[in-house]
């Protein structure tokens, strides 16, 4: 019974460690000096009636409704008129490359040798053998989103958040949009966990 608690603990363990590692790591930047609890409506800086290409009106849309919702969850409201703050966010697409190591075995092969005492002969194989890793830079495009919080009242940035992931196309898919704000309001204290 004790096995069956430690295998089954482990394996927990080892899932947890993968999930977490697979979470694309969050920023976050604030002023100290300000109390957020007297912070709760917000409004976009820039309003629906921008006029953006489809792609980019689509992408907008995707990030101010994941924001939203992650603020909404701790009881921020979001309004037209006389906003506590105001959010603007920030969507880069670029190209990078990241560093692969790939190992490196030898080849393996057999010989034949003649013993001439026993007059016969005889194969002996040769295992390959770790030999190093091989080193090469893979084109790959990150994806980052930076989250503003500027005071209605005096203009000035409180809060920023951002992170940055690998993607897989320029256009930034729904479920990448919402793993990349999720993780930047984890992290932050804004929001209740």
């Amino acid at each position: 019974m004790k096995q069956n608690f430690w295998k089954i603990t482990g394996a927990f363990a080892l899932v947890s460690l993968l999930l977490v590692s697979c979470a694309s790591t969050a920023h976050i930047e604030k002023d100290e000096s300000i109390n957020f609890s007297k912070y709760k409506t917000f409004t976009w800086l820039h309003g629906d009636d921008t006029k953006l290409e489809k792609q980019s009106a689509l992408a907008e849309s995707k990030i101010r409704l994941a924001v939203s919702r992650e603020l909404q969850k701790s009881g921020w409201k979001q309004v037209k008129n006389n906003p506590d703050v105001i959010l603007d966010y920030d969507l880069l697409v670029e190209r990078s490359s990241k560093e692969k190591k790939e190992p490196v075995y030898s080849q393996s092969y057999s010989r034949t040798v003649y013993n001439p005492y026993t007059r016969r002969y005889a194969l002996i194989y040769y295992p390959s053998q770790f030999m190093g890793y091989q080193s090469y830079e893979e084109l790959i495009k990150e994806g980052t989103i930076t989250i503003t919080m500027i005071d209605a009242n005096t203009d000035k940035v409180i809060w920023q958040g951002w992170t940055t992931d690998e993607v897989n196309n320029k256009n930034l898919t729904s479920k990448e949009i919402q793993k990349a704000v999720s993780s930047i309001f984890k992290k932050s204290d804004l929001v209740k966990k």
